[in-house]
């Protein structure tokens, strides 16, 4: 017990986890923000673990995941964790932002601006990683929203054309997207940790709204 809350790694680890005052009114809609940690976790895991067998090459990409799924072991298992894993990541993080703002937890500035840029990134992330099995829907979700961005005013075709690598959704493309989906993910761990201590430091709302 005084090793946990002496020493000063073990400390930092008791003061955010387990001595962490909360208020005691909390309910069940608290748990989805340690739900989006796990989310996180599992998705970098699953993710670094695809990356092993993932080729980032319009002619091999698709061929590369149908490899995972029938020849690595539990390949399967790990690309379904990782696909679906997604998709309970964004039901969490809405209902994270729905008790949010019934609640009222959009009073503490700081740590919803942090949470609004980190489901701008997880937006991006997810995008970037739907391209990359370079189906036909990949191939075309990839063309049709990054063409929103020739709306924009004097610099929308040079953006396309820099977000492309070229004239159309090609190889350079897809090389790119892979990249920004492999370092995406730990900007957000980073971003995470910032939320988590602008929430540390005004405590957890609570369905009383009284400050904590």
């Amino acid at each position: 017990l005084n090793l946990r809350k002496n020493h000063p790694l073990s400390k930092t680890i008791n003061d955010a986890l387990i001595d962490l005052p909360t208020p005691s009114n909390i309910s069940a809609w608290w748990n989805f923000g340690s739900l989006l940690g796990i989310c996180l976790i599992m998705q970098i895991i699953t993710g670094l673990l695809l990356a092993t067998h993932y080729t980032a090459d319009t002619s091999l990409a698709f061929n590369s995941v149908a490899h995972m799924c029938r020849d690595v072991k539990f390949g399967w298992l790990i690309r379904n964790l990782h696909a679906n894993g997604a998709s309970f990541f964004f039901i969490c993080i809405y209902l994270h932002i729905g008790r949010g703002f019934y609640y009222g937890s959009y009073l503490n500035k700081e740590t919803w601006n942090i949470g609004v840029i980190l489901l701008l990134i997880l937006m991006a992330t997810a995008f970037v990683g739907y391209v990359l099995p370079w189906g036909q829907m990949s191939f075309w979700g990839a063309t049709v929203i990054t063409n929103l961005f020739s709306a924009i005013p004097y610099i929308g075709q040079t953006l396309v054309e820099w977000a492309w690598g070229g004239f159309s959704v090609d190889n350079p493309t897809l090389t790119r997207f892979f990249a920004l989906h492999f370092l995406l993910p730990f900007l957000i761990a980073g971003l995470t940790l910032v939320h988590l201590t602008f929430l540390h430091e005004t405590g957890s709302n609570n369905p009383l709204g009284i400050p904590a």
